[in-house]
């Protein structure tokens, strides 16, 4: 059974990033999608995928982290605009029988990504 999963770490604090939200998009659909949101625990995971089984498809897909409101909710005063807002993550599923891990590395100002296990 395939799934999406992700974990997002703050590498400014060295710490899971807790109660950051974001949304995952089906972005081929026209007009785009809406799957689900939420907010991350405090490992920065969700407890369970963010989207599985039958629900997953051949597609392409897009994660919005909302890094902006996770910062201002521990920083405080941030730039306005802040350099990062919400970052969005778009990848595409060719085997929907995998298992796909995003993770996000995020500070205020830099994040990387890649395809995890």
């Amino acid at each position: 059974m395939g799934q999406i999963t992700t974990h997002v770490l703050d590498t400014s604090r060295g710490t899971p990033a807790a109660n950051m939200g974001l949304e995952l998009w089906d972005v081929a659909c026209k007009p785009p999608e809406l799957l689900m949101s939420g907010t991350t625990n405090t490992d920065g995971r969700f407890d369970g995928p963010i989207l599985s089984g039958n629900g997953l498809k051949n597609s392409i897909y897009e994660i919005r982290f909302s890094a902006g409101d996770y910062f201002r909710s521990y920083l405080g005063d941030l730039p306005e605009p802040a350099f990062l807002d919400i970052i969005p993550i778009r990848f595409g599923i060719s085997d929907a029988d995998n298992h796909y891990h995003i993770p996000l590395l995020v500070s205020p100002y830099g994040y990387s990504t890649y395809r995890g296990s």
